[in-house]
């Protein structure tokens, strides 16, 4: 396999510019600087990160096919599935040698507030984004049924939690259930009820404590006898809320806790009970 040392300049440094459909796919323009000339052998090349060991390897190679001078497009269907993760994007030619591609300019704008179509039966997510060494990858999530949430809050001792229930159908005896990370037993549940086209739980935080893992896990149970489902937030453009988005800590009635709401490496919603920090 070649490294990025045995390309040619124009090759190393191209840049791929994203364009997203409201139906979640992808169109990539891969421009190479001083690559006027048409390769018809030249692809993009996703492979997925592996976690811990044993992961098995995947790579999905889409083609590229000149459009314009010095720009090659490939796309990604809505169609395609791509494994749960994230997936670094690369420029490969016909040799079988690639490097990674630096990202350019991402026009997501139809990812904001996507609404998935009925009558599907599974949702794929896939937002562009830079790394932190400045590469391109893409963070892809599959899921069906899925629970998007959609107005989190905490406030007067309480969670507050709006969404909306793809896939699956709202029962009367519907609830959110509290989980703490890593375990499987729910530590707390409300009753979850329609409001409007999704739903609305209401969670009394008093008697909560810090759990021993990181924060508590969200589920909503549709009906008693259905599986629960992850509550998260992945239909918009932002691929990683964890770093990117921050509740503040609201203090709770007993004086020595504060709940904070927060998300996931995968954009799943957890919540945080802490201790109160000493005035200083």
């Amino acid at each position: 396999m070649m490294t990025a040392a045995e390309f040619s300049p124009e090759q190393v440094r191209a840049r791929a510019h994203c364009t997203a459909d409201a139906a979640g796919g992808l169109t990539f323009d891969v421009v190479r600087p001083g690559g006027d000339e048409e390769r018809w052998d030249a692809g993009l090349l996703l492979c997925r990160r592996t976690t811990g060991f044993g992961g098995a390897a995947e790579e999905v190679r889409l083609p590229l096919v000149p459009t314009a001078a010095g720009v090659l497009r490939a796309a990604l269907p809505s169609t395609m599935t791509l494994t749960e993760g994230v997936w670094n994007a690369y420029f490969t030619a016909g040799d079988g040698g690639r490097v990674r591609l630096l990202p350019g300019t991402h026009d997501l704008r139809s990812l904001v507030n996507r609404v998935p179509r009925s009558g599907r039966t599974w949702l794929g997510v896939r937002i562009p984004y830079t790394t932190q060494r400045g590469n391109l990858a893409l963070r892809a999530w599959q899921r069906w049924p899925h629970v998007e949430v959609t107005d989190p809050l905490v406030a007067d001792g309480a969670l507050a939690l709006r969404g909306r229930l793809y896939g699956a159908e709202l029962g009367e005896r519907a609830r959110l259930e509290v989980v703490p990370r890593g375990r499987r037993r729910a530590l707390a549940t409300a009753g979850a009820r329609a409001d409007g086209a999704g739903f609305l739980a209401v969670l009394p935080l008093a008697g909560l404590r810090p759990p021993p893992g990181d924060g508590y896990e969200l589920w909503l149970r549709p009906a008693p006898d259905a599986p629960r489902i992850r509550v998260a937030r992945i239909l918009d453009d932002v691929a990683d809320k964890q770093h990117r988005m921050r509740h503040p800590a609201v203090p709770l009635a007993d004086g020595r806790h504060r709940a904070r709401l927060g998300y996931t490496g995968a954009n799943d919603l957890l919540l945080r009970v802490e201790e109160e920090r000493p005035a200083r």
